[in-house]
C-alpha cells in the first residue's frame, strides 16, 4: 500500500501563522487581512485560508468593525495554567480530527527515551487500537513507535532497539535490526509510516511526524482492517489539518 502526503505544507502553514500572530500583536486595535499580507509578505488569498484557521482555532478574534485581534486561546495559553489549557486544546483538536477522517486519532511524543501516547480521541464508529503490548515496548511494530524512531538519529535508534528488543507480535512483525534499522533510516518525512497489522491483527495504522524544533512527535490514526480503503484519504485529510497541532506545540 502506497501513500505520499506533503509534510512541507502544514509546517510552513505554522511558519506564516506565527508571523501573522506576531504581526497581530503589535497592532492592538486590530489589523486587516490586507495589512497583514503585505507585512508578512503572502498573497492576500493564501493569508485568507490561514485567517479563517486561525479563527477556527480561536488564536485570533475578529473586531465588531473589522480588523483581526489576538484571540482567547492565546490568551489561555499564556495563563498560569498553561499546560492545563495546552491539553484541553489538544484534546479538542483531536476530537475533530476523529470525527473528520472517521478513525481514532493519536497525538505522541519521545520523551525520555520512551514512546508516548500524550492523548488520544476515538469512539463507537472510531475505535482505539487494543494496547495488548505497551507501546513502548512495542515501537518497532507500530506506526507510531516506527515514525517516531524514523526521527531519531541512527546511534539514539540503536539505543532505543537495545533497551526494547524487538519481539514478534504478529506474522508481519519485522524483527530483525538491521532490516528495521534500513527501513527507518529510508523512511521519507513526506511518506506516512505504515503497521498494516504489524502491532495487532485486524488493525492497520498510520502516522505522520509533525516535528517542530526539538520535539519528536507525531500525528497518528487507526481503523479496522475492513475499512483499510479509506486509509489513504483519510491520512490526507490528517496531514491537511496538522497545522493547529503543529501550532499548539509551538507556543
Amino acid at each position: 500500500m502506497a501513500l505520499e502526503h506533503r509534510q512541507t505544507a502544514p509546517v510552513y502553514a505554522v511558519q506564516h501563522a506565527l508571523r501573522v500572530l506576531e504581526s497581530v500583536d503589535t497592532h492592538r486595535h486590530g489589523v486587516s487581512a490586507e495589512q497583514l499580507a503585505r507585512e508578512i509578505g503572502v498573497p492576500v488569498g493564501y493569508l485568507t485560508q490561514l485567517l479563517a484557521m486561525l479563527q477556527r482555532e480561536r488564536y485570533l478574534g475578529f473586531l465588531p468593525g473589522g480588523g483581526y485581534v489576538l484571540g482567547e486561546t492565546l490568551v489561555l495559553l499564556g495563563a498560569a495554567n498553561h499546560d492545563e489549557a495546552l491539553a484541553e486544546k489538544l484534546r479538542a483538536i483531536l476530537a475533530e480530527l476523529r470525527d473528520e477522517v472517521g478513525a481514532a486519532v493519536y497525538f505522541s511524543r519521545y520523551d525520555d527515551g520512551e514512546v508516548r501516547i500524550i492523548d488520544f480521541a476515538d469512539g463507537p464508529n472510531a475505535p482505539k487500537v487494543n494496547e495488548w503490548v505497551d507501546f513502548r515496548s512495542a515501537a518497532h511494530a507500530s506506526a507510531v513507535g516506527k515514525c517516531l524512531l524514523a526521527q531519531l538519529d541512527h546511534d539514539s535508534r540503536l539505543e532505543h532497539l537495545s533497551r526494547h528488543r524487538p519481539a514478534r507480535l504478529t506474522s508481519r512483525t519485522e524483527i530483525d535490526d538491521r532490516a528495521l534499522l534500513t527501513k527507518l533510516e529510508r523512511q521519507p518525512a513526506s511518506v506516512p509510516t505504515l503497521d498494516l497489522q504489524e502491532y495487532a491483527v485486524g488493525t492497520v495504522c498510520a502516522a505522520i511526524p509533525v516535528t517542530i524544533g526539538k520535539t519528536v512527535a507525531c500525528l497518528a490514526l487507526s481503523m479496522p482492517l475492513a475499512e483499510a480503503h479509506r486509509l489513504k484519504p483519510a491520512v490526507d485529510t490528517l496531514n491537511q489539518r496538522a497545522a493547529p497541532v503543529l501550532l499548539s506545540m509551538s507556543l
